[in-house]
């Protein structure tokens, strides 16, 4: 079906270069938005309908096309392949996590800091080899989950109801919702009640894909020959350990896995922000844990793609 063929191209290509990324609008459409509704004097509300005209105008730039399309189904299958493929962030998360540990690699730190920056919201100037390979590593372990799992998710919700339209059409409210939370969603001053019903959106869109991403990554250490028991341990253990009721339950089972401890205190803009801790320090944090954790995320993506084609054949059947 389309799906796989979005995430074949992902997988082969990664965000395409020189092309129009339809996620780059998204976030302009938010940024756009913040700026009318922000400056009501009822945050919340301003918040809540910034929140509704994003969804609404999104829905509707996938839906239109489609529309236009209508008498060229051709056409609307190459559309619709090319929006499932842009909002899936499969080899790109490899890419841009990977250039720190390159960096590291090659002897480099004062680099592999700057790539770092780029992808991570703590402040990255004084981190030490391992303290760069623990965030690489948790980056690649919460967006298995929000940059592949969860718009995989949603892509096959909505191929089973509403075929390709849907498919893009649920990807891209995704999309939408988890790039609203990245932008607005901080619990500071400025987004605390602005922000209050995006970030909870967020985490109410996240919780089924958070969970089953978790039980995926599960199996696919097992499969790989990792510490199932200890990912198991920590995962029950540590799922919760973050504010957000979905961040740790990936980060807990890549830490259990990889036997290394995550989280911890960290500083963002200049203050130290204290976080729990995140499994056992059975070691501390190698290069190799990187490319274990990409091996997790690869095979976690597999086993969605195949339960999920099981699950959409079954539907067919019945």
């Amino acid at each position: 079906m389309p799906v796989y063929f979005g995430l074949l191209l992902d997988a082969l290509l990664g965000d395409p270069k020189g092309l129009p990324h339809p996620i780059m609008l998204v976030g302009k459409i938010i940024a756009s938005y913040e700026k009318l509704f922000y400056p009501r004097a009822d945050k919340r509300t301003g918040g809540l309908m910034f929140m509704l005209a994003v969804l609404v105008t999104v829905a509707a730039l996938v839906l239109a096309p489609f529309a236009l399309l209508s008498r060229w189904p051709w056409a609307q299958a190459v559309l619709g392949v090319y929006l499932l493929y842009t909002a899936l962030a499969w080899k790109s998360l490899k890419v841009e996590s990977g250039l720190a540990i390159k960096a590291l690699e090659a002897g480099d730190l004062a680099l592999a800091r700057r790539q770092l920056s780029l992808v991570v919201g703590r402040d990255t100037q004084s981190l030490t080899p391992p303290q760069i390979v623990k965030a690489t590593v948790e980056t690649v372990a919460e967006n298995t989950v929000d940059g592949v799992i969860s718009p995989l998710f949603y892509m096959c919700l909505g191929y089973i109801f509403w075929g390709l339209p849907g498919a893009a059409l649920l990807a891209y409210l995704y999309k939408a919702t988890n790039t609203m939370d990245s932008m607005v969603g901080y619990k500071n001053a400025r987004y605390y009640d602005f922000g209050f019903f995006p970030a909870h959106l967020d985490d109410a869109a996240n919780f089924i894909p958070a969970r089953l991403g978790a039980l995926l990554m599960l199996l696919a250490g097992g499969l790989l020959g990792y510490d199932l028991a200890g990912g198991w341990r920590t995962w029950l253990k540590d799922r919760y350990a973050h504010k957000s009721p979905n961040s740790a339950q990936s980060e807990s089972v890549m830490a259990g896995l990889l036997g290394i401890q995550l989280g911890g205190p960290n500083y963002y803009g200049g203050r130290l922000v204290t976080k729990p801790f995140i499994g056992q320090a059975k070691k501390a944090p190698a290069y190799d844990d990187y490319t274990k954790a990409c091996r997790i995320l690869d095979c976690s993506v597999l086993l969605a793609a195949l339960i999920y084609g099981f699950f959409y054949l079954g539907t067919v059947v019945l």
